[in-house]
């Protein structure tokens, strides 16, 4: 080894540390269907997709309903997805964390009251889907510590940590006023964070993955397919 190019050795280092832990920086994802009722939709129609957040200990995030959104509006089988911002303000205050339907029998009662139920229909929306969920990091471990004095800086260590996106989706139909089904996802991954010099993420995708497969198969359920 060349003791007196060690620029050559941290740039050697660098590469080694990604190139051993790329492979292991994965994601799994499970996803489960229940189907109560059979479903379709016509190319008039529309779905809107919001984000639960009744819940004291957590919010669904909003990043994370617009992508699955993004997914089901996009595509062979692509479905109008209404904004879930511009749906909010239209309806105020009706869905509104305090207010929002929690289950099919509020969404009778919501019905009922004249102008909720025209607008509803103005935004020719068949079907709403309740996103439920939120990614927790857990099993974290191991230390990277940066120093920086004369001659430079730079930060030395390791860490690792496991991501867990949890989600469910439960479709209501407006017209029968009743639930037709859920869809459920379970995405986990590990995550490392070698540093030799500069820190290297390699993050495991799990949200994204997480999205994509939730909001694929909304778009095959609420499809019929």
């Amino acid at each position: 080894m060349n003791m007196h190019n060690p620029l050559q050795l941290i740039a050697r280092l660098a590469f080694a540390f990604p190139v051993a832990f790329i492979l292991s920086s994965c994601t799994t994802t499970e996803i489960d269907e229940f189907r109560q009722s059979a479903t379709d939709i016509a190319f008039d129609e529309s779905i809107v997709i919001l984000g639960r957040r009744q819940n004291n200990n957590y919010e669904t995030e909003e990043s994370f309903v617009q992508c699955v959104g993004d997914v089901v509006s996009r595509g062979q089988g692509a479905i109008s997805v209404v904004n879930e911002g511009e749906f909010l303000d239209a309806m105020f205050p009706f869905f509104e964390p305090r207010t929002a339907p929690m289950r099919t029998g509020h969404l009778e009662q919501l019905m009922a009251v004249d102008v909720a139920a025209e607008k509803l229909e103005e935004f020719g929306i068949e079907y709403i889907v309740w996103l439920d969920g939120i990614t927790e990091r857990s099993d974290q471990s191991g230390s990277i510590s940066c120093t920086i004095g004369p001659g430079g800086g730079g930060c030395f260590g390791f860490g690792t940590w496991t991501d867990d996106s949890n989600f469910e989706a439960e479709i209501w139909d407006i017209d029968t006023m009743t639930s037709v089904g859920s869809i459920s996802t379970e995405s986990n991954g590990q995550s490392y964070m070698p540093a030799v010099v500069i820190p290297i993420p390699l993050i495991a995708r799990v949200e994204a993955n997480a999205c994509s497969g939730l909001g694929g198969q909304l778009k095959q359920f609420i499809n019929g397919t």
